[in-house]
């Protein structure tokens, strides 16, 4: 990894590297019943950067994330994509590509030496927003997604997130969460 990219990583510096967790809780609705998962993942955290936008420069990091009921050596959760710090606008931002066929753009406010942040998308959104496919835009609408970072003491890291779905027929939101701590290998 090359420490000046690290170096200009913000409140994503901690983060950069290869972590497992396997104390995490995922509550779902599977074929139309809720329930909790326990499982464990593995999330590689790459350095890049700069990224430029015309005058905007960010640093981030390339992401890929694997989880995995306990138990189970094949992974029923995937995610790719990038944790991204904008030094200029105080920003975090969180994009994320979910094979189902929703993508995720989150940000939330954080300095340079923040320990925890919050981020969030909403659908609708021209900034911070959510997509999704043709099917589940109309079954398993992803309303809203926030998650909760928090840099630890010990070296970890901790998350809960909370995705947001419109179920048409339960004419409800529900609420499929995910937390975890991950350490560095």
């Amino acid at each position: 990894m090359s420490e000046d990219i690290i170096s200009k990583l913000g409140p994503l510096a901690p983060l950069a590297g290869t972590w497992k967790g396997d104390s995490g809780l995922d509550f779902s609705r599977i074929h139309s019943v809720e329930k909790e998962t326990k499982y464990r993942e593995e999330v590689v955290l790459e350095p890049l950067g700069p990224v430029k936008n015309g005058p905007q420069e960010m640093y981030g990091l390339r992401y890929a994330m694997t989880a995995y009921r306990l138990g189970e050596d094949e992974g029923f959760h995937e995610e790719l994509g990038y944790w991204l710090w904008d030094e200029g606008n105080g920003q975090v931002i969180r994009c994320i590509m979910v094979p189902r066929g929703v993508l995720v753009n989150a940000g939330g406010d954080a300095t340079a030496d923040s320990k925890s942040f919050h981020l969030k998308a909403e659908v609708g959104s021209e900034t911070y927003g959510v997509m999704s496919n043709k099917y589940l835009d109309e079954s398993y609408k992803t309303m809203e997604y926030s998650i909760d970072i928090n840099i630890n003491d010990d070296g970890s890291f901790s998350y809960k997130q909370d995705t947001q779905l419109w179920i048409p027929v339960k004419e409800a939101i529900f609420h499929h969460t995910d937390q975890n701590t991950l350490y560095r290998v």
